[in-house]
C-alpha cells in the first residue's frame, strides 16, 4: 500500500460496541444488563476450504469442531462504560490472545468457547507497544494452534476464525496484500494488509496459514474492506518480553 488513509475516513476499529439501551436512559455500567443471547448456535458459517485446509473433514474431532474453530473464544467485555463484543484465541492452556481494544475499560470479562461453555477470566494485560492483550483464564481452555516462525508473504492464503458482531463462530478465507504503517498508531513497526472479510466483533480473531498456524491477530479494517492484522512477529517479540504487558486499570467507583 502506498498511501496512508485519513484516520476517520480509512479504517474501523472492530471492538464492536453494542449501543445498547433500555427506555428512560442509557446502559451504563452500574445499569442492568439485558439478558445475553445464547451463547453459539448450534450450526457454524462454513469455511470454503482447499482440499490441504486446516479447516479440512480430516482434521474434525467427534464434535464436529476442527482445531481451527475449538480455539475461538468470543469475549464479551462488561465496559466501566457500556458492553462490548470481540474474538480472541487460546494460545496455551490457559492464556487468550486479543486485542488491547477488546478488553480496555473492563469491569468483567466473559468468555465462551466454541461449545457454548463458560470459562472464568482470571486476570488481563495489555501491551504498550501494539493493539494486543493477554487474558489468564481458571479452567483449561479447549485447543491452542501453533505460532507461526514467521510472517505470511504477500499471496499468501489466509483464514480468519472469530465471532462477528458478536454472534456464531464464522471463518473467511483471504490471501495476504502486503503490509503497511499502521494508519491507527496502535503498533509499533509494520502491520499486514489482507482481503479476508472481518466485521466489528472479529477483532482479536486468529488469522492462520495453511498449516493452521497463527500468522496474525485482526483489529481493524478499512474503509475498503481490506483487513489489518498484528503479524505474529510483532506478538511473539511481546510475548517474549514479560515487561511488554501491563494490568488493567480499574473503572472509577
Amino acid at each position: 500500500m502506498t498511501g496512508r488513509p485519513s484516520r476517520r475516513a480509512a479504517v474501523r476499529v472492530l471492538g464492536s460496541l453494542l449501543g445498547l439501551s433500555l427506555a428512560g436512559g442509557s446502559l451504563g455500567a452500574c445499569g442492568v444488563l439485558p439478558e445475553l443471547p445464547e451463547p453459539v448456535p448450534g450450526s457454524v458459517v462454513p469455511s470454503l476450504v482447499a482440499p490441504d485446509d486446516p479447516a479440512g473433514s480430516e482434521n474434525l474431532s467427534p464434535d464436529g469442531f476442527d482445531a481451527v474453530q475449538r480455539m475461538a473464544v468470543r469475549i464479551r467485555n462488561v465496559r466501566c462504560d457500556g458492553l462490548s463484543t470481540g474474538s480472541g484465541f487460546a494460545v496455551d492452556s490457559r492464556t487468550l490472545i486479543t486485542n488491547k481494544h477488546v478488553v480496555d475499560s473492563s469491569r468483567s470479562l466473559q468468555l465462551l468457547t466454541y461449545d457454548g461453555r463458560d470459562i472464568a477470566a482470571q486476570t488481563a494485560s495489555v501491551a504498550g507497544l501494539a493493539d494486543l492483550a493477554i487474558v489468564r483464564t481458571a479452567e483449561d481452555l479447549p485447543s491452542a494452534p501453533t505460532l507461526a516462525a514467521a510472517d505470511p508473504a504477500p499471496g499468501d492464503a489466509v483464514t480468519v476464525v472469530g465471532y462477528p458482531e458478536g454472534g456464531r463462530l464464522t471463518v473467511t478465507q483471504g490471501s495476504v496484500i502486503g503490509t503497511t504503517t499502521d494508519p491507527l498508531h496502535e503498533n509499533l513497526g509494520e502491520v499486514l494488509v489482507t482481503d479476508a472479510p472481518v466485521e466489528p466483533g472479529s477483532s482479536g480473531s486468529a488469522a492462520l496459514n495453511e498449516a493452521g498456524e497463527v500468522i496474525g491477530v485482526v483489529y481493524a479494517k478499512t474503509s475498503t474492506e481490506k483487513s489489518l492484522l498484528v503479524p505474529v512477529s510483532t506478538l511473539q517479540t511481546m510475548l517474549g518480553d514479560e515487561s511488554a504487558f501491563t494490568g488493567l486499570p480499574e473503572c472509577d467507583a
